[in-house]
């Protein structure tokens, strides 16, 4: 059976696609920064699989150094660690809009480019990296967050095209809102749409899982979701601008 990576394990989606893992690997090694999370987790899952935890600050290039080094080789790479601030860019404190671009663009680059490389050599390996609906267009007042997020796409995109007949694949997840601490975290305020249409973080796992292991190149969960690449194609810029911006509340 395989061994897997899950980065940003402590809540939210990284916890719920560990969950999801546990029966089918034979080695989980999770991370974040939230250590009494990771260990209770480790205690849910360790009569299930092998559950190896490993404290880093992925923020830093020490951190995602002393990841690598005790995570040692995985088959399957969940990248999912990441977070973003609510408000106007020339708002907000310099150094949390750069450490929105540490983890959620340098970690993620670091980590897919580590473990590619090895999976490439091996002749197989499944890689998840998480995006987000945000990807697919500019949004006033998550700014650095969702350009983050349009990177990540990007990326998997890429990767997953370069690696074809690798016997890797590269998956991007690109979910709506989810019940996560997300929005408490960045200090998003929700409107009616974003409530009625989000999903709970164990079924976006379940669906994040299943396209990952059969290596499909992106998924995005929730029916209302679907329609917002299209949109994206065919609306003029300004009036996405205009409606991200009315959805999020930015004044």
């Amino acid at each position: 059976m395989p061994s897997a990576l899950v980065t940003g394990a402590s809540s939210g989606i990284g916890l719920e696609i560990s969950r999801v893992l546990a029966p089918m690997v034979d080695r989980l090694v999770v991370t974040g920064r939230q250590v009494e999370a990771l260990r209770d987790l480790e205690q849910e899952l360790g009569d299930i699989v092998e559950v190896e935890v490993i404290v880093a600050d992925l923020s830093t290039e020490s951190g995602v150094d002393s990841l690598i080094g005790g995570a040692g080789d995985v088959d399957l790479l969940v990248n999912n660690a990441g977070y973003g601030l609510y408000g106007r860019l020339v708002d907000q404190d310099p150094d949390g809009v750069l450490g929105i671009v540490d983890v959620n663009v340098r970690a993620l680059t670091r980590l897919g480019h580590h473990y590619a490389a090895k999976m490439k050599a091996s002749g197989e390996g499944r890689i998840l990296n998480v995006a987000s609906i945000a990807a697919f267009q500019p949004g006033p007042g998550l700014a650095v967050y969702c350009a983050s997020k349009a990177y990540v796409l990007s990326l998997s995109r890429a990767m997953s095209a370069e690696l074809r007949g690798s016997g890797v694949t590269v998956t991007a997840l690109c979910p709506g809102y989810v019940e996560t601490g997300f929005q408490s975290t960045s200090g998003m305020r929700l409107t009616g749409v974003e409530i009625w249409s989000s999903l709970p973080a164990s079924s976006v796992a379940k669906k994040a899982v299943r396209a990952m292991m059969r290596g499909r190149r992106e998924v995005i969960p929730g029916v209302v979701n679907w329609f917002i690449p299209v949109f994206a194609r065919i609306l003029p810029i300004r009036l996405q601008l205009m409606i991200v911006k009315a959805s999020l509340m930015l004044r």
